[in-house]
């Protein structure tokens, strides 16, 4: 019998118009490759519950949860600059809507659910090795205390997909605020839909802005929340990799790891997409990009605040108050990076002139950040006199605090992961899997989730002859 969840569905009240009811697709021989336990606990499930057969057929799409509603939901987007008027979940379906203990609402999403009505040419699947690196690296996001949605489970359907080669299908249960998105907001503006802009505005208030009052309020509080995420971006040298307006969460939360990477060497060109051929989404562009897509935002919901000049002005103010709050959240991240708890003029001079000495020599960008804490970094620098003349001042700031050295190293320990999930590992990983054998997953899987402490293996960057220096989407 179908397993029973208690799930709402407060996006389905919303106009018809953006979504379509959607039932998963059964898959033929489904296995469960991973389940998070805490995730579970902390949604009031049982994980037992969830490993049984009702369980895993739920997981799967072979059942529709009692209580779901399951749809898949429009919108449109720029994607790498250009005007796509339709996407959508074009391999995903919202199962509904769980209110966790502590009240939080939050998507119930399977991810390679099959074909939906914006599948447009593809097939509505999703190969193993994007479902591992989804599962790996939004959990140690979450471990390192980036918003970001979640992986629930993992689940292999039994079934081939066909992408340059077979390969092996899997499922994502992902967990999110929810799943509205910029370009969902451009889909009604695209068709002037003006009803459905204010409905989805009141929405997204409601569930994820309370307080807020009108449009202006909603983009405001917008560009606050992507200004934090993507200064906790740019502190752990990540690169989304496709930060298109359909990949950007209203509710600011890191969402569509596709070609998403850490940075091994540093360097603020770095790009690992293999789809961005021009640099437009690399490490030190993102802050810029956010600007972009937050006025495409803005722009559509300028009929909700009256399109006149003065509205237009106004969005505008709001849109770029987002280079001062980006850079009063980035001194705040990099400052606990170098155990300043204090703020003090020149700051973010100290920082930038560390991250200059880094790209020079392609520093390893966790490394280094981690070597303050033990006394290491410098053995990541071959530019030694200049990092030297670096760490003097650096030594001389952090003097005139207040606060003990204890507490200084406390911070940075807090905010320099010992462990990311590096590209190689992540690769080794999937192609372990593909051999069925899942050891090396849930190895680095628990190494990544607890990313402070030190490990003998993940702690380390690539060898020579490891580096993985592209990396791609999987659809």
């Amino acid at each position: 019998m179908p397993l029973t969840l208690p799930l709402e569905n407060t996006y389905a009240s919303l106009p018809a118009r953006l979504f379509s009811a959607q039932a998963p697709t059964p898959v033929g021989a489904p296995e469960l490759l991973a389940l998070n336990e805490d995730l579970a606990r902390d949604l009031a499930l049982d994980p037992a519950m969830l490993k049984s057969d009702d369980g895993l057929a739920a997981l799967a799409g072979n059942s529709v949860p009692a209580g779901a509603t399951p749809i898949a939901q429009a919108y449109a987007g720029h994607q790498f600059g250009g005007w796509v008027p339709q996407l959508g979940d074009g391999r995903a379906v919202l199962l509904g809507e769980l209110v966790a203990p502590d009240g939080r609402r939050v998507d119930i999403q399977l991810k390679g659910a099959g074909r939906t009505p914006y599948s447009r040419s593809g097939d509505g699947r999703a190969w193993l090795g994007p479902v591992l690196r989804e599962y790996i690296v939004s959990e140690a996001m979450h471990a390192m205390a980036v918003p970001t949605t979640r992986a629930l489970a993992a689940v292999a359907t039994g079934e081939t997909v066909l992408r340059e080669a077979p390969l092996p299908g899997a499922v994502l249960t992902r967990v999110a605020s929810s799943h509205v998105r910029v370009g969902t907001f451009q889909y009604l503006y695209a068709r002037q839909d003006i009803e459905g802009l204010a409905a989805l505005a009141a929405h997204v208030m409601a569930r994820h802005y309370p307080g807020a009052t009108d449009a202006f309020d909603l983009l405001d509080r917008v560009v606050t929340a992507q200004a934090r995420l993507i200064a906790r971006w740019m502190g752990l040298g990540f690169i989304h990799g496709v930060m298109n307006t359909d990949n950007m969460s209203i509710a600011g939360e890191t969402i569509d790891y596709g070609p998403c990477a850490f940075m091994d060497g540093y360097h603020p060109d770095t790009v690992y997409s293999s789809i961005d051929r021009f640099g437009r989404y690399a490490y030190g562009r993102q802050p810029e990009i956010a600007v972009w897509n937050l006025a495409q935002f803005a722009t559509s919901i300028l009929p909700l605040m009256g399109e006149e000049a003065p509205a237009v002005e106004r969005a505008t103010r709001l849109v770029n108050e987002f280079a001062p709050r980006f850079q009063d959240a980035w001194r705040d991240v990099f400052r606990a990076k170098l155990g300043l708890l204090e703020p003090g003029p020149g700051d973010g001079d100290l920082v930038e002139a560390l991250l200059t000495i880094m790209a020079r020599d392609r520093a390893d960008f966790t490394r280094v950040f981690r070597g303050l804490v033990d006394g290491t970094a410098g053995d990541w620098i071959t530019g030694r006199p200049a990092f030297d003349a670096w760490m003097s001042s650096w030594m001389e700031r952090r003097r005139r605090e207040s606060v003990s050295e204890a507490d200084q190293r406390a911070a940075m320990a807090r905010s320099n992961p010992a462990v990311i999930p590096r590209n190689h590992h992540v690769e080794a990983v999937i192609s372990a899997a593909l051999d069925g054998d899942l050891a090396p997953f849930r190895a680095l899987q628990r190494a990544t989730t607890h990313p402070f402490d030190d490990d003998p293996v993940f702690s380390l960057p690539p060898a020579p002859g490891e580096e993985i220096t592209a990396t791609f989407c999987g659809t």
